[in-house]
């Protein structure tokens, strides 16, 4: 059967995380930043899809496409990292050590911040014909949604910024769920489905993306958000990221290692 026990795919978490701390610099940078890209582009397909049918479901159900794409090109998202690379330190894994995991960490989001700028820069280029024309409808909705998501917040003080810490957090708990649900299954079918479900939902209920937002919002102020690159980092980015490292971390690889690797005795009945 496709179907991996917890016990064989979480030893491949572990397995995965410590082949990304040895990986050169040079593979780590370049798989980073196509996977920055790719996402950048599957937000932009899914903020079109919206603006066109008038449905964030819609949008929503289709921007998986490229999480699967990223993943199955073996592509690294720094949420992704987040929850992996740290289970190889934990499990003692040889020369693993915290000056590694950081380096990959720095590394990806390195590589992620290029590759979504890149995108970010070509789709404001190709939506307005080298800057000439106005963006039209995408224009302003992605506009829009780059002042709510930071002078939205910003608004609300320290409440705003916790806010969107936890939906950073909520945000990469679903993610390295569908991360770690495409090792479940050994077929590409069952990797695709596993994938599919969390993401979708990460994305439907507005969760925050530290990736999905290098794109959004350096495009939402290209577009004339009316905010400033100050505003994007502190009250979006910097919560972001720091949500996704606690969700994805401390939802997802710590429950699974202490309970399917790190196991404990069983409990033995009248004893």
């Amino acid at each position: 059967m496709s179907y991996l026990e917890p016990s064989e795919f979480v030893t491949k978490m572990v397995d995965s995380g410590e082949s990304k701390v040895y990986m050169s610099t040079k593979d780590t940078v370049i798989r980073a930043y196509m996977a920055g890209a790719v996402l950048g582009l599957a937000a932009m397909f899914a903020i079109t899809v919206m603006v066109k049918t008038g449905s964030p479901l819609v949008g929503a159900l289709l921007f998986p496409v490229g999480f699967i794409m990223l993943y199955l090109m073996k592509f690294d998202l720094l949420t992704g990292v987040f929850t992996l690379v740290p289970l190889a330190w934990l499990d003692k894994r040889p020369g693993v050590t915290i000056g590694q995991v950081l380096r990959n960490w720095g590394l990806v989001f390195v590589g992620n911040l290029g590759g979504a700028l890149t995108v970010a820069f070509i789709m404001s280029f190709v939506l307005t014909y080298g800057y000439n024309v106005d963006g039209g409808a995408i224009a302003t909705k992605v506009a829009s949604i780059g002042e709510s998501r930071t002078l939205g917040y910003q608004a609300q003080g320290l409440d705003g910024w916790l806010t969107i810490f936890m939906r950073g957090m909520l945000c990469n708990w679903m993610v390295s769920m569908g991360v770690v649900g495409a090792m479940v299954s050994t077929s590409a079918t069952g990797k695709i489905v596993a994938m599919w479900m969390p993401v979708m939902l990460f994305f439907f209920m507005g969760f925050e993306h530290s990736i999905v937002n290098m794109f959004l919002f350096p495009f939402s102020m290209i577009m004339g958000g009316d905010f400033t690159v100050g505003d994007y980092l502190l009250w979006n980015e910097l919560p972001t990221v720091l949500g996704n490292l606690v969700g994805g971390l401390v939802f997802v690889g710590l429950p699974l290692y202490y309970t399917h690797v790190k196991t404990s005795p069983d409990r033995q009945i009248g004893k």
